[in-house]
């Protein structure tokens, strides 16, 4: 029989990582999920698996205990649960810029937990997510955490939690950039001539494709990106627009600064 895993929350994300789990074989029966509101816990049922609307009532008996709410709800959640957790359950935290000190102390006692950072691709399984786990995760807690995470894509652990701030920048937010280009790509198609949906569809299957080509080639980006610029051709042109515009090093600049707002989060989260 399967552990039961319970969710504290039932928004997209916490739909996503059930539906992964479903597909990867996990019992519905061994699924609940907790919500203060009616359309979220309706949403989880058409999945087939348990809901309430008691937080305490979800994780009894759960071996792992996915919190799945917004940063700001996280404390008054948690402190909600500490006198209903027991010693073995797993507190996996999806909840952005929230520090496992923060969470440990609104336990009030020591506890597993492994705090994660996925991004929105997860929503249609092609997600990546960055864990860190405490001192108090087991080899076994640490492998749950793993098959729920990898229902939604690929994970990374990382062996110091201020990576996730790093992390976070890079993946978390990186769904942004690419989509920020796309919309420029867009853009200039059109200003070139062609119509929006042409513009749209060339943009985003190329996007992809090269997507593709990079996850499959155990070749670098830097040279995949140099094998299709030809001296005097089109793309070196429009590199050359970019490199004197110094996109690379806004770039950087722009995942550093992604990176300290993820370091003031935690410090304001970690703080309440």
């Amino acid at each position: 029989m399967a552990d039961k895993i319970a969710f504290i929350g039932a928004g997209n994300m916490a739909r996503s990582l059930v539906g992964g789990l479903l597909r990867h074989g996990t019992p519905a029966t061994s699924i609940v999920a907790a919500d203060p509101v009616i359309d979220q816990r309706t949403g989880m049922a058409a999945l087939g698996i348990i809901t309430t609307d008691a937080n305490e009532q979800a994780i009894d008996g759960a071996a792992t205990v996915v919190l799945a709410v917004k940063p700001q709800a996280l404390r008054t959640v948690v402190q909600g649960l500490a006198r209903t957790l027991k010693d073995g359950q797993l507190l996996i935290s999806i909840a952005a810029g929230v520090p496992i000190d923060a969470i440990s102390r609104w336990v009030s006692r020591d506890v597993g937990i492994v705090r994660c950072m996925p991004n929105t691709p997860a929503l249609y399984g092609a997600g990546v997510t960055g864990l860190f786990a405490n001192s108090h995760v087991t080899p076994r807690q640490a492998a749950a955490a793993e098959s729920i995470l990898t229902a939604v894509g690929e994970i990374v652990w990382v062996t110091n939690e201020a990576a996730l701030d790093a992390v976070t920048a890079v993946s978390g937010s990186g769904p942004a950039y690419f989509f920020y280009l796309m919309e420029a790509m867009i853009e200039a198609g059109i200003e070139l001539g062609l119509d929006a949906a042409t513009a749209r569809m060339l943009t985003l299957k190329t996007a992809y494709g090269a997507a593709v080509m990079a996850n499959q080639s155990d070749i670098a980006p830097a040279q995949l990106r140099s094998n299709v610029t030809s001296p005097g051709g089109t793309t070196e042109r429009a590199i050359s627009v970019l490199d004197a515009g110094q996109c690379r090093a806004l770039i950087v600049d722009a995942l550093r600064q992604a990176e300290r707002r993820s370091v003031e989060l935690a410090i304001e989260f970690g703080a309440q």
